[in-house]
């Protein structure tokens, strides 16, 4: 789907706090508008997650993924890496 801009206006300190929480996540501020704006979507139209995020094998692999990231023995790839060209 193409994306569109979209310009938000935010006090000063809600934006500093953005950005250095999604650079703390390895994440982009728009990636984040976007994630929440979609589970709020969900949420509206009755497509809750929770199922999904109540799995006990999606609950592990949760917990290994961020064991990972904090020990330090995560292995990051490049989008050729993990998609191809």
């Amino acid at each position: 789907m193409p994306k569109t801009r979209l310009n938000i206006s935010l006090d000063q300190d809600l934006a500093e706090f953005a950005k250095v929480f999604a650079a703390e996540n390895r994440t982009s501020v728009a990636d984040m508008v976007t994630q929440y704006l979609l589970a709020l979507k969900r949420r509206v139209e009755g497509e809750h997650m929770e199922k999904i995020l109540a799995h006990p094998a999606f609950q592990q692999a949760m917990k290994e993924a961020q064991a990972k990231l904090r020990n330090g023995t995560a292995q990051w790839h490049s989008y050729d890496e993990v998609f191809g060209d």
